[in-house]
């Protein structure tokens, strides 16, 4: 997302600017020279073609002649670029993101812009958490600067287990889910690829030495919408929900995998990764809902019940 964005943002102000130097997109982006290189090698390659003029008043513009095809961009993926931009900035908001928005709107015909406006604001997706982003934003920030400067990071991560440990990575790309951020990095001590919560990174620093070489990996080894829990093991499990609260059901399961039982209640049959996350989801419906199967997720189940019923009884 950021780089396409980046990527974007260069070719409306090349668009509007017959050049401009490498150093100063650097500056604009808060990339690297070399980055700025290889974004104008990536749009050369997409059909656009980009000159660098070299001596004092050179710099890096489009080919003389050359316009951008209106069809390449229509007015309603532009409406639908900047939707994505405004409903992403709900969570990861920045200075780039505002740029290209306004840089959006000075392209849009003037006898069009009405009906962008209109397209454009339909529809906001609101990324951000009920408690604001205050305290994550400056570990996006950092995280940010250690994918784009290829830097290593450290932190103290604490996995779902509760289990503490000292990690060094090398890290690659930022990942929002279910309104959570997390850090795909390789990790220096388990030699492979892994996914770190930012909420459960603590003292996190990156080097300032050398620059790591980014490694090739698959985006199918974690494509978005899949592969975010940090436990492998999947468990199908059914929950029944009582007469009177299928409302909570529809809340999270499509209507079409709620069905309804002889006896009037409710039932979900689901495949999840079995973590704390899900023992934490299935306790959040209280009394309203009770695990059938597997025999083993309904004792976890049960067993927390009653430890958090202790807490609560003030008969000694």
């Amino acid at each position: 997302m950021m780089k396409l964005q980046r990527l974007l943002s260069i070719i409306i102000l090349l668009l509007n600017r017959r050049l401009v130097q490498a150093k100063e997109l650097a500056e604009r982006f808060e990339v690297s020279v070399r980055t700025i290189y290889r974004d104008i090698d990536a749009i050369n390659m997409a059909g656009i073609p980009i000159v660098t003029y070299q001596g004092t008043n050179g710099g890096i513009g489009l080919a003389e002649g050359y316009r951008l095809d209106r069809n390449v961009l229509t007015n309603d993926e532009l409406a639908a670029i900047f939707t994505a931009l405004q409903s992403i900035s709900t969570s990861y908001g920045n200075e780039q993101n505002l740029q290209l928005m306004e840089k959006i709107n000075s392209v849009v015909p003037a006898s069009y812009f009405e009906d962008f406006q209109h397209k454009a604001n339909r529809v906001l997706i609101d990324y951000s958490p009920w408690d604001g982003n205050e305290r994550l934003r400056p570990k996006l920030l950092l995280v940010k600067e250690a994918i784009d400067h290829c830097l290593i990071a450290e932190f103290i991560y604490t996995n779902a287990n509760g289990v503490v440990s000292h990690r060094m990575v090398e890290p690659h790309r930022l990942i929002l889910k279910g309104r959570q951020w997390y850090l795909q990095a390789y990790c220096l001590e388990k030699e492979e690829f892994r996914l770190f919560k930012l909420k459960r990174m603590n003292e996190l620093a990156i080097s300032k030495g050398e620059p790591f070489s980014r490694r090739e990996f698959a985006t199918q080894e974690s494509p978005a919408g899949k592969g975010l829990s940090e436990s492998s093991s999947t468990i199908e499990f059914t929950l029944s929900f009582q007469a009177d609260s299928r409302h909570l059901a529809e809340e999270w399961f499509d209507i079409e995998e709620i069905l309804l039982m002889a006896d009037g209640s409710w039932q979900v049959r689901k495949a999840y990764p079995e973590d704390e996350w899900l023992y934490r989801f299935i306790l959040g419906f209280g009394h309203s809902a009770e695990v059938l199967e597997p025999p083993h997720l309904r004792e976890i189940i049960a067993r927390r019940t009653e430890q958090a019923a202790k807490i609560y009884r003030t008969d000694g």
